[in-house]
């Protein structure tokens, strides 16, 4: 997989999002360990609390397509002079399916900042917590 490719299909998802409200678009594009990328966008609602991030409308979307198992994502926004990550939630909501994702930044020039979902999210519950010992 070329980080190119998923730059761009998060660039793409960006053109998507729906944000009457905050003006706020943000695009996502997770990399499945088959190879698959699947994309989101943020899609706001008049009851902000029912809004959805572009993160978790991509990771929505690919359980719901039959994918568990993500190797990378990458994400972008409106905001040209900085790198910006996922919000909290959906930080959580990645660790989900795995702790060892590559995340790319994306400004909406292209350029990225490659980290990674343990460094966005140290000391993180995960599901392993849950296991009985």
């Amino acid at each position: 997989m070329a980080v190119a490719e998923l730059v761009a299909k998060c660039l793409q998802a960006r053109e998507m999002a729906y944000c009457p409200y905050s003006g706020f678009s943000v695009g996502a594009a997770i990399l499945t360990t088959g190879g698959a990328i699947i994309t989101g966008c943020n899609v706001e609602n008049a009851s902000y609390g029912l809004t959805v991030c572009a993160e978790r409308t991509a990771i929505q979307r690919a359980v719901a397509e039959g994918y568990r198992r993500f190797t990378a994502i990458a994400v972008t926004c409106d905001i040209k002079d900085s790198f910006v990550g996922p919000c909290g939630a959906c930080r959580q909501v990645l660790m989900e399916f795995g702790t060892e994702w590559d995340v790319y930044l994306t400004k909406p020039d292209g350029t990225y900042r490659k980290t990674s979902l343990r460094d966005l999210l140290p000391l993180a519950f995960t599901p392993a917590h849950l296991q009985k010992n």
